[in-house]
């Protein structure tokens, strides 16, 4: 602030002290005027907006989107392609013991007629004590000519489709049944490895199933080395017998 009766910088007279110019001209006024205006004004105040105010937007805002969005928004879930859905487990596990139980309760037996698995499923099912109730017996029927004089397959069948195919896992269960003199049989088939068979993959086991209701044959892909194959049949077919069991039991009148 420059103190009344100094002189300016740019040495013109000094500033006096009632505010009048130094020109002896009057000041501006400091205050709000005290009357109307005199006239209309001649122009747009200064400062006020020709156009548009300073910094509005033209168009859309800037990162809005110009137009509808055609496909979907990134990072939403894209439409999922027609593919089939994921296969349900085959049945509960079940234990030797448990299907022994259920066997006995039902007052049923069983017979196996069994290939790639090689006597394993005979040897789970009399594993626990007291299988002699209910387990008739097995056959293991490895090579191909014996599925037909042992477990009567027929020649037919086997000529044509091979000694892995579902039709033949449910002739060899049917062949345990009605030979063994059983209430059920079991018929295992399948290529457990290393190599394929017949244009069979490794893998591949079906697991057929005779009983008083009549027949049916699971299809299972299964994996893992040798051992894994013939264990992983062994555990199918047994839970395929326990299911059976358990639904020809439910339908009885109790």
């Amino acid at each position: 602030m420059i103190a009344p009766g100094t002189p300016p910088a740019d040495g013109s007279g000094p500033v006096p002290a009632d505010g009048s110019a130094a020109d002896g001209s009057a000041a501006p006024p400091t205050g709000p005027p005290t009357g109307p205006p005199t006239g209309p004004p001649t122009g747009p105040p200064v400062g006020s907006p020709v156009g548009s105010p300073v910094g509005s937007p033209v168009g859309s805002p800037v990162g809005s989107p110009v137009g509808p969005q055609v496909g979907p928004q990134v990072g939403s879930p894209a439409a999922s392609p027609g593919a089939s859905p994921a296969k349900s487990p085959v049945a509960s596990p079940a234990t030797p013991t448990q299907v022994l139980d259920a066997l006995v309760a039902a007052g049923a037996t069983v017979a196996v007629a069994e290939s790639l698995t090689g006597g394993l499923l005979t040897a789970a099912l009399t594993e626990p004590a007291g299988a002699s109730n209910a387990v008739r017996g097995g056959v293991v029927v490895y090579a191909t000519d014996l599925k037909a004089t042992l477990a009567g397959v027929p020649v037919p069948l086997l000529d044509a489709e091979g000694p892995v195919s579902p039709d033949v896992a449910g002739a060899l269960a049917a062949g345990a049944r009605d030979r063994l003199g059983a209430t059920y049989g079991l018929g295992v088939t399948g290529v457990a490895g290393p190599d394929s068979q017949g244009g069979r993959p490794v893998g591949t086991v079906y697991v057929g199933l005779a009983g008083p209701g009549g027949g049916t044959v699971r299809s299972l892909t299964l994996s893992g080395d040798r051992d894994a194959v013939r264990a992983a049949a062994v555990d199918a077919a047994l839970a395929e017998l326990l299911s059976a069991v358990r639904a020809r039991s439910a339908e009885l009148p109790a």
